[in-house]
């Protein structure tokens, strides 16, 4: 997603006939969309891209076949998770400004989110520490558990390798209600806050493979693993929620991205061919060679454009079930369902990887993609699925009625 450019003026709709500034009586609310289920099935990829790539790592199979290349890439995955978060979590800040409704609470919010991951997280870590511990110190676990690992050299530990990407979702949860304040007070009508975020938003998502060159250049141990490396995909999905939800008021008319988001097919044909050109050597090695910097920041913008393709027509249609038909079977029984219970898929898999192997016979690094995969999500799913079932949505139900008392 490029900054607005400067033509953007032929695609805002004239004063006649979008909502005026006044205030919250002046726009229709329910023009607005609330309800985007095909993300729930795209969640669902994501999760299955992050274990289909350990598994192969775990293999070997990206370095040693045709197609591990293609494999490898597969943590492009992370890149949709974040894309489609900063598009949730910044839609009500959004909706708000652009209807004169009050701003979301951020007690409520940090609340809300706390209780979404840290519950299973904790599982997780205890888990990996009961059943895999080596020696390895109480601290490196407890860094896990409080999502700040990634901060400190030397922070990886069997089984929880993937919390890397959790810890900065987590502080992008942080920085959220910041940036999102910075930008809806920083202009004095709707107009001007869609082409100021756009540009800003913009601009971060060009800041971010920055960094990546930068911190990768200067051999920094855990740098390109903060939320300034990635900032640009949360700013993606807040740059796409802020034209949708200004289209749906009228405060924008259609361009070519409406007709974009029209061939579903298309984009994400495009998006495979970008996942193809990353898996060749310009975006580095496939396996655990050092990155070089270059290549790193390449890989940090090519991920991008690749979520924002899958991301787009699933978002575009203007109110709630009229998106395109491929965009609706994400949405549909299934993809809801594992959207549901992607977040336990993501975190649980690699400790039921690491069980599995021996069970399977499996020695690390020789092959027998498909022996371990299978076995891994056969277990993975139903594990992900009681969890949400029994831990999850109880916890979740249980802070809400918490915090609504308060």
């Amino acid at each position: 997603m490029t900054a607005i450019d400067p033509r953007q003026e032929s695609t805002v709709a004239p004063a006649a006939t979008r909502p005026a500034a006044a205030g919250p009586a002046a726009v229709d609310v329910s023009r607005l969309r609330r309800r985007f289920a095909p993300l729930d099935g795209l969640r669902a990829v994501g999760a299955l891209m992050v274990v289909v790539t350990h598994v192969s790592a775990h293999t070997a199979t990206s370095v040693t076949e045709p197609f591990g290349g293609l494999l490898a890439r597969f943590d492009a995955g992370v890149a949709l998770f974040f894309v489609i978060s900063g598009f949730l979590l910044y839609r009500p800040y959004v909706a708000a400004r652009l209807t004169g409704a009050p701003a979301p609470d951020v007690r409520g919010y940090l609340w809300r989110r706390a209780l979404r991951i840290l519950p299973v997280l904790w599982i997780a870590v205890a888990g990996v520490w009961l059943l895999f511990d080596h020696g390895t110190p109480a601290s490196q676990y407890l860094r896990h558990a409080l999502l700040v690992h990634i901060y400190w050299p030397s922070n990886w530990v069997l089984g929880l390798t993937q919390m890397w990407s959790l810890a900065v979702e987590a502080a992008f949860y942080v920085a959220l209600p910041l940036l999102a304040w910075l930008l809806v007070c920083s202009a004095r009508d709707p107009l001007t806050f869609i082409r100021r975020s756009l540009a800003v938003l913009g601009l971060l998502v060009l800041l971010s493979p920055v960094w990546v060159y930068v911190a990768t250049a200067l051999e920094h141990p855990t740098a390109p693993q903060w939320l300034p490396a990635y900032l640009g995909w949360f700013a993606i999905g807040m740059a796409l929620v802020t034209w949708q939800q200004a289209r749906g008021l009228g405060l924008l008319r259609a361009s070519r991205i409406d007709d974009l988001a029209r061939h579903p097919g298309t984009l994400w044909l495009i998006a495979l061919a970008i996942l193809v050109i990353v898996a060749t050597p310009i975006a580095g090695s496939r396996g655990l060679a050092p990155a070089v910097a270059g290549e790193a920041a390449f890989k940090n913008l090519a991920y991008a454009v690749f979520a924002a393709l899958l991301v787009l027509p699933c978002i575009a249609a203007l109110r709630d079930g009229d998106d395109a038909r491929v965009a609706r079977a994400l949405g549909g029984r299934v993809g809801r369902w594992l959207g549901d219970i992607s977040y336990g898929i993501f975190a649980y898999h690699l400790l039921i990887l690491e069980l599995i192997g021996p069970v399977a016979g499996h020695e690390n690094f020789t092959g027998g993609f498909w022996r371990l995969l299978v076995p891994t999500l056969l277990v993975t799913v139903p594990v992900a699925a009681i969890s949400y079932r029994f831990l999850e949505r109880p916890i979740m139900d249980w802070g809400r009625r918490v915090y609504s008392r308060r």
